[in-house]
This record gives C-alpha cells, sequence and structure tokens, in this order.
C-alpha cells in the first residue's frame, strides 16, 4: 500500500508531502490545476523514463519518494535475488540531477531502472487514459484471461497457474534446443566446405610419420652420410700418426717413459714427470681406439641419405605450409584436424539427436498447450458474463462481450491461443475488435469492469485511476463510485475524478489546486476535513457559485 508521497521540484510543485489511507481514496481540483502531476511523479519512481523538462528549476535536484507498506506482500525472494535489503516500509526514490542524470534507489541502495520497474509493477497499477489504449492489445488480453483462470483454478488439482508456468518454462528448453540445432547445422555447414581439405591436410600429416622424429639428429646424420670420404680420411689420419710404423707415437712415448722411470727414484719431479707421460700414453691409446671405431663404423649409404633429404624436405615444406617452425606444432595441428575430421564425420549423429530431443519437447509442448486452452475454453463463458455484467450496470444496457480463443500451431509466449477481445455497445451491431468497437468513454467503463474484476484474481495492493469516469455521469458515476468502493474493499484505490458522486465516495478526500505566489504558479495537493470536503463536493456540483443547495447535495452524497 502507498503510504506517502514526497515531491520536490517536479512541475509545478515546489515541495510536497502527500499521506495517503487504505481504501478508497479521491483526487479533484480545476481542469489544469495538476491533478496528473501526481501520475507523472509516481511515473518517476516506477522505472519510466526521466525528463529534465519536468523539473521546475533546473539548477537544483527534483526529488520524488514513494513509501510502501509491503508486509502483507510475498516479495523477500524479489528483493534477494535483486540484492536489495527487505524492509516493511519500503522506499523508491528517484532523483533528476541538474545535469539532466537520473538516479534510482531502494531503501538507499542504489538500483537500476528495470529492478525499480519490475518493483513498481509489484506495488501499484497506474491506470492512465493512455493505458486505456492498452486494453485492446494482445499482452493485455491474455494477462486478462490468464489471471482469470488461474483464479479460478487456484483449488483444483491442476491450476492453471501450474500448466502455465510449465508450458513456459518447456518452451524456454524448447527455444534452447532450437538454438542448440541450428548451432550444429551451422557448424556442419562449415564442416561441411572444409572437410575434404581437412582430410588432405591430416592424410598429409599422418604420412609424414612425423611422430618420435628428432630434426636435429636428422641433420646431423645427414652432414656425416653427405662427407664420409672426408671423416674417413681425418680418422685414418689420427691412427696413421699415432700407430705409423717408421715413426710410432705410442713406441717412442713408451720408451721415453722407461727412460724417465730409470730416474724417477731422484726426485718427486721425475716421478711426477713419468706419471704424467703414462696418462699422455693412455689418452693416445684410446684416443687411437676411438678413431678406429669410428672408423669401422663409417660406411656410404646412399639410400639412407636419400632419405633423410627427403624427410627433411618434406619436414621444411610442412614448415612453410603450415607457418610453423617445430615438429611439435606440426603434431599438435595433426591432432586438431583429426578432431575436427572426427566430428564433421560424427555431427550428423548429434544433430539427429538433437532433432529427436527437439520433437519430443514439441510434443509436450502441444500437450501443455492443449490443456492450456481446454481451461481457458471451460472459464470463457464465466469471464464474459462477469465483464458484460458490470459493463450494462455502467450503462450500457445492450453491450455484447465475447472473448475469441482460437487454437493454432505456433508456440506462443502465453500457450498455442489467439486471444482476441470483442465488444460492441449497441443493439444489432458486430462484435469487433476493441480498437475498433467502442467509443473513448465506452473502453473506460469496460476497462474498469475489467479491472474490478482483476482486482478479484490477482493481488494488486494499490491501484491509481485517472480520470476513467470521462464521459459518464448521474446513476453510471454513482455505479462507477460502488464498484471502486468494492474493489478498495480489499486494495487501496486512488482515483482522480471529475465528478462529484465518485468524489463523495472516498474514505479520503485531496484537492489539488494552482496558484499564483511571488510571480509563480504552484500546484499544491491538500487533505480535506469533512467541512471542506462537503465545500469541495459542492462547488463540483455548482459549478460555480456554492449554493446552500449544493451544500445540501453534497452532505446528501457524503453520508
Amino acid at each position: 500500500m502507498l503510504t506517502h508521497i514526497h515531491i520536490q521540484n517536479y512541475a509545478l510543485i515546489d515541495e510536497l508531502d502527500l499521506d495517503l489511507s487504505a481504501g478508497l481514496s479521491m483526487i479533484t481540483g480545476e481542469t489544469g490545476a495538476g491533478k496528473s502531476i501526481l501520475l507523472g511523479a509516481l511515473g518517476l519512481v516506477t522505472g519510466k523514463r526521466a525528463d529534465l523538462s519536468a523539473v521546475r528549476d533546473t539548477s537544483s535536484k527534483c526529488i520524488v519518494e514513494a513509501h510502501y507498506d509491503i508486509s502483507k506482500l510475498e516479495l523477500e525472494d524479489f528483493f534477494t535475488e535483486s540484492g536489495l535489503d527487505h524492509e516493511q516500509q519500503t522506499i523508491l526514490r528517484r532523483e533528476i540531477l541538474p545535469s539532466g542524470k537520473s538516479r534510482a534507489f531502494i531503501n538507499d541502495s542504489p538500483t537500476t531502472l528495470s529492478i525499480m520497474s519490475q518493483l513498481g509493477d509489484r506495488l501499484i497499477d497506474i491506470h492512465s487514459q493512455h493505458q486505456t489504449l492498452q486494453l485492446s492489445t494482445d499482452a493485455f488480453q491474455v494477462e486478462v484471461l490468464n489471471a482469470y483462470v488461474n483464479h479460478q483454478t487456484k483449488k483444483a488439482k491442476v491450476t492453471g497457474a501450474d500448466v502455465l508456468q510449465d508450458y513456459q518454462a518447456t518452451l524456454k528448453s524448447y527455444t534452447q534446443e532450437l538454438k542448440k540445432l541450428k548451432e550444429l547445422e551451422s557448424k556442419q555447414a562449415a564442416l561441411i566446405k572444409e572437410s575434404d581439405y581437412n582430410s588432405f591436410l591430416l592424410n598429409e600429416l599422418e604420412d609424414a610419420e612425423l611422430d618420435g622424429v628428432d630434426v636435429e639428429q636428422l641433420e646431423t646424420e645427414n652432414e656425416q652420410l653427405s662427407n664420409v670420404e672426408l671423416i674417413t680420411e681425418s680418422l685414418q689420419a689420427v691412427d696413421y700418426v699415432i700407430l705409423n710404423d717408421d715413426q710410432n707415437v705410442l713406441d717412442q712415448l713408451r720408451d721415453v717413459q722407461s727412460r724417465i722411470k730409470s730416474i724417477e727414484g731422484f726426485s718427486t719431479d721425475y716421478k711426477s714427470l713419468k706419471e704424467r707421460l703414462s696418462s699422455v700414453i693412455l689418452e693416445l691409446e684410446d684416443l687411437q681406439e676411438e678413431s678406429s671405431r669410428l672408423t669401422d663404423n663409417l660406411e656410404q649409404d646412399p639410400e639412407r641419405l636419400e632419405h633423410i633429404n627427403m624427410k627433411l624436405a618434406l619436414i621444411d615444406n610442412l614448415y612453410r605450409k603450415h607457418q610453423v617452425d617445430s615438429v611439435k606444432q606440426l603434431l599438435e595441428l595433426r591432432d586438431e584436424l583429426a578432431d575436427k575430421v572426427l566430428t564433421s564425420q560424427s555431427i550428423d549423429g548429434s544433430i539427429k539427436k538433437a532433432t529427436a530431443a527437439i520433437s519430443q519437447t514439441e510434443n509436450s509442448l502441444r500437450d501443455l498447450g492443449k490443456q492450456l486452452h481446454e481451461l481457458r475454453s471451460k472459464h470463457l463463458a464465466s469471464l464474459e458474463q462477469h465483464i458484460l455484467t458490470t459493463v450494462k450496470e455502467l450503462g450500457m444496457p445492450d453491450a455484447q462481450f465475447k472473448v475469441r480463443l482460437q487454437k493454432q500451431e505456433t508456440f506462443l509466449s502465453h500457450g498455442m491461443d489467439i486471444i482476441q477481445f470483442t465488444f460492441t455497445a449497441n443493439r444489432g451491431s458486430d462484435l469487433l475488435p476493441l480498437d475498433k468497437a467502442a467509443s473513448g468513454g465506452e473502453l473506460s467503463r469496460l476497462m474498469l469492469a475489467i479491472k474490478a474484476l482483476l482486482s478479484q484474481c490477482k493481488q494488486l495492493p494499490t491501484i491509481l485511476f485517472d480520470e476513467i469516469d470521462t464521459g459518464v455521469s448521474g446513476a453510471i458515476a454513482d455505479r462507477m463510485a460502488v464498484i471502486m468502493k468494492n474493489m478498495a474493499s480489499s486494495m487501496q484505490v486512488i482515483t482522480i475524478t471529475h465528478l462529484p458522486q465518485i468524489a463523495a465516495a472516498g474514505a479520503q478526500h485531496m484537492v489539488v489546486r494552482k496558484q499564483v505566489i511571488n510571480d509563480r504558479t504552484v500546484s499544491t495537493i491538500q487533505n480535506l476535513d469533512n467541512d471542506s470536503r462537503m465545500e469541495e463536493i459542492a462547488q463540483m456540483l455548482s459549478g460555480g457559485v456554492v449554493s446552500n443547495a449544493a451544500r445540501e447535495n453534497a452532505r446528501i452524497l457524503l453520508q
């Protein structure tokens, strides 16, 4: 319930604080006094777009606050999911800075306009003259029908709300499955285009037999095989120098060693010299043996040399082709291509599986859509009768109202039904869609009938009517007042009206006045006591100078 409004520097209002009560509250005032300013201000704290032109003094900040008692509403989950503190007395605040920038707060925590709008939709239903036009929209008509069916089936084993929730959850899965199938088909199309080329590249890399290949080792072996004669000559020269019969270096060193050995006892220096000679002799013997071994292992192998050259040339070609510089990268590329080729070969199975899942989900959707259609069809006559009864009480005795419900094969967000409200206020006239069937006044009365029904079907803590009584008077206005009083027994109803019969029905009465103060036009909103209220209604009845007869009529209306 809306308990308090604070408005500062908005439109014709300098600063205003207004307390509101439960039940039915009325707002009256002369045309142009600024009654609809309240709607604009409340629009700001329900997430509507901010307009700098609505700021009275653009050098100062504009502030609008709406205080709500939400103790009877189950909104804890919404606050938790939105990262907000849940308070039984919740404050929505909107600020428009001189720069034109807008800021939104819920319980003093900064928030987004989206979250503020979602919360605002749960706290207040603002019915403006513009919203009457929404009566003919598909979305509104679906909302009305769903709310009525959900209310009528709330105690049933299978409720309309449950079926609709299951349908929408299944539709979400269906949409995701369609997206997945589309992605698979796109992937398949792309793979088909490159499948042959990928297979060719993969076969080329597999034929290269690159596993375990050491390019450096191959290059070393290639150098050796390419220079066998030179290497053999060099190694044989080692043998020749060391083991030459005429000048055998080892024999000469051994002879020297023997001579030094004979004098080693005379000095430690001689002994050290002998040991060093021994080491040289051992090293030369080992050098000669290694040289002989390497010489023996050398052999010309033209076939091996050709194989290595071809292998290195192939690898070099693959390097350039794939713009890499290592065998490791070629192997990684080979594995990637193998995965692509495998995916290309297996994606058909994935598509078949996805198609089968979609078919199964479609069957579930059709079943749920059929259930929704049957539930709606079952309660259509009752909905039509409820609305028609109220409409006839509002001065349209010959009115006809029908809901056209046509099931089709398309999966819509609300089911598989095309829903259309049709209406005529005149006997003998054809039923037509609402945007073609009624005048503004007739649509306003039809909207009131529908809102009255909705107030019984769904939780609407506060509703604000902006001159929904346009085009009516007399007994019809009296009936409108009764309908609003009935609605106010279970919710807060705030009505901006120009009719005294309706104004008198409220438990609270506020009047909007426009006056000039210090050469500035300002609007104020004031709560009326019993005496001033009677005077205001008398003024509305007389339309000019208030007579005693008008005051008496006002007193009777207020009884």
